[in-house]
């Protein structure tokens, strides 16, 4: 173990796998001698070259239809868009054909590409630059969808992802890359599927996805001192999702709070409030689920006003102390 950025957690991951398969390439834009825009493949051309550190030109729509057709053939490819924003010059590459080949062809075609992608708030990137889209794609049949909050679990279940022979989403939020964690080194997998509880607690469960779970740990801490036990748990994967680690938690403590950085309105917090609301464990609630997420407007450049736009740690506070009054 050694602690690393999740940002290197992610290259480590894309690093180890193309030394093991040459099967594997990446293509996207600026991802050669830039880098990336965020600096994920930074120094990656200098090992693997330009064959299979591909940058190409300003066309997510050429991008992912390359990556579709590529892994029709054999080839495992990583694609990244550059920001979450621009898969909606590529749906149709990604819904209508890497989602729908393998049902089409009777299971015969396989279609092993990984999507990364950063997203969300939080650097001033404004409207067109920091949505949280990660609930289109888990609209999607056909799909795997993972949202890893913490480097630890981003460079395992890329790892995981990487090697699945279905075409997998992969969200990354931008203010994740500066966050570091104990991480081992060399190759290892998470399971897709499987929730983490990142705290244990008693009195309250929060259930968060991406950037939330560090806001809802910094939340935990502050109610802590004041005797209030917060569960915090992280799907970690959207789709498929892990509904019995979070049904077992809400069942424990009996209070739900969800937290995500996506709008509000048709939003994944409305997915994981209907699991807790469907299942066994709302006949152990002893109050209303709580949902936090995004307001229902394009995302401010001004850094309050962005601030103001999504939840944070003084929300997830307060929603907490109103359950418990």
């Amino acid at each position: 173990m050694r602690e690393i950025t999740y940002a290197e957690a992610v290259r480590e991951a894309m690093s180890e796998a193309m030394r093991e398969d040459e099967d594997i390439f990446m293509l996207g834009e600026d991802i050669g001698v830039y880098g990336g825009a965020f600096g994920v493949s930074r120094g990656m051309v200098e090992e693997f070259g330009e064959e299979r550190i591909r940058s190409t030109p300003i066309s997510e729509s050429v991008i992912a239809g390359a990556a579709v057709g590529s892994a029709m053939t054999g080839m495992r490819p990583i694609f990244e868009i550059q920001f979450s924003d621009f898969i909606t010059i590529a749906l149709d590459q990604i819904v209508n054909q890497a989602a729908k080949i393998r049902y089409m062809y009777g299971g015969k075609a396989k279609i092993p590409l990984v999507m990364r992608t950063p997203g969300g708030s939080g650097t001033g990137a404004a409207a067109q630059h920091s949505q949280s889209l990660e609930n289109w794609t888990a609209h999607v049949p056909g799909l795997k969808v993972i949202q890893p909050a913490t480097a630890y679990d981003a460079k395992g279940l890329l790892h995981a992802a990487i090697e699945d022979n279905n075409p997998v989403m992969f969200y990354e939020h931008k203010l994740c890359y500066r966050t570091s964690s104990d991480v081992p080194e060399g190759k290892y997998t998470i399971p897709i599927g499987v929730a983490d509880v990142k705290r244990e607690g008693t009195d309250i469960s929060v259930v968060a996805t991406g950037i939330m779970v560090h806001k809802a740990l910094e939340a935990a801490d502050i109610l802590a001192e004041e005797g209030i036990q917060v569960e915090v748990v992280d799907p970690r994967t959207l789709v498929p999702l892990d509904k019995q680690t979070i049904i077992d938690s809400v069942v424990k403590t009996g209070k739900a709070v969800v937290v995500t950085e996506a709008v509000k309105r048709s939003g994944f917090s409305a997915e994981l409030a209907s699991v807790i609301a469907e299942e066994e464990c709302f006949d152990f609630l002893d109050a209303p689920i709580i949902r936090l997420a995004g307001k229902e407007i394009p995302m401010p450049y001004h850094p309050e006003l962005e601030k103001k736009a999504v939840p944070q740690v003084e929300d997830i506070v307060d929603a907490c102390r109103g359950l418990m009054a």
